[in-house]
């Protein structure tokens, strides 16, 4: 083979690596074209369609707020953001009655309060538009307090109901810290400035201050709960102001909900207005795109791990390890 013929096979072998290339980044483009386009695609799906919007097409409906989880200072549930949509939904002139969908152990006696309050200043300012407590499978403590400021409650007959009490719990680190060899250096101005420090030992009249508080709280409590119930509560009931919870068979007798039902049993029977609309705010389409492909990407990273793990349990076996 002379010089020449080793040349041309030479250019035909670059020239068709060449095209193979241009084939292999033309395949790459166009998948990545099409990933873009799934991904916009899907980002305008979630951007445009709202569940949330599919009552808009009717004439009127059950405004839902949701209560779910310790009630406390934070962006869901703490009282600037509950009433904020508690307004938003009796404001809505197509609204015919609102839901207040409660499953909540209970929080801050401060947030609760101020939602009581609101419900029962919005049900004065709409009084054509009543206001309802559901339970689902909890409203205890503050999230009984909520349920309380309701024209009536209802529950399914397995949720649990009531807890109305005040609880304040800690830890005491003292002899921990003398056996260590630990020694507390505390300085304050005030006789009770350290009330109830964990590194120093109780003392007597402190925790009888503390307890008078949280009884205090309590009363405040039980007060708001007779107020909101009226004639309906067995007050003279033993243990009802203890702090038990109540199966809601149990909580309908003495007076704690007024009936069982759903969410869309008491927004179809007793509103009579069955098409619903959420009122609590969602992440925007795109947080809630990330959290889903997140989810997603998540639960396969998990798959996959567990698949590695029992791969690698069966190679161990068949090895006789």
């Amino acid at each position: 083979m002379d010089d020449k013929e080793l040349g041309l096979i030479l250019k035909d072998l670059m020239s068709e690596n060449l095209q193979e290339r241009k084939r292999t980044r033309r395949w790459g483009i166009f998948f990545k074209c099409l990933g873009f386009t799934y991904l916009a695609g899907t980002l305008a799906v979630f951007t445009l369609y709202d569940p949330k919007n599919e009552a808009d097409k009717y004439d009127s409906y059950t405004g839902v707020v949701t209560v779910r989880g310790e009630i406390k200072d934070d962006e869901n549930t703490g009282y600037l953001t509950v009433n904020k949509t508690l307004r938003k939904a009796f404001e809505d002139e197509k609204t015919k009655g609102v839901i207040v969908a409660i499953n909540s152990p209970g929080g801050s006696p401060v947030h609760s309060h101020q939602i009581y309050l609101e419900m029962q200043r919005l049900q004065k300012k709409y009084p054509e538009k009543p206001l309802y407590a559901v339970v689902g499978d909890l409203a205890a403590s503050g999230g009984y307090f909520i349920a309380a400021g309701a024209k009536a409650i209802y529950a399914d007959e397995t949720s649990l109901v009531g807890s109305i009490g005040v609880t304040a719990a800690g830890f005491g680190f003292v002899g921990a810290m003398e056996k260590l060899g630990v020694e507390r250096r505390n300085y304050t101005s005030g006789e009770h400035k350290s009330l109830l420090d964990p590194y120093s030992p109780e003392k007597a009249d402190e925790v009888e201050l503390w307890n008078a508080q949280l009884q205090r709280t309590h009363e405040q409590f039980i007060e708001a709960v007779k107020s909101g119930r009226g004639k309906r509560l067995k007050a003279d009931t033993p243990n009802l102001f203890s702090g038990l919870l109540w199966n809601a068979t149990e909580a309908k007798a003495i007076g704690l909900i007024d009936g069982f039902g759903s969410i869309e049993t008491v927004a179809r029977d007793v509103i009579q207005a069955e098409h619903l609309k959420e009122f609590n705010e969602e992440p925007n389409p795109l947080a809630r795109l990330a959290d889903r492909l997140g989810a997603s990407i998540g639960a396969g990273l998990a798959s996959g791990a567990v698949q590695s793990v029992q791969e690698a349990f069966n190679s161990q076996k068949l090895l006789g390890n």
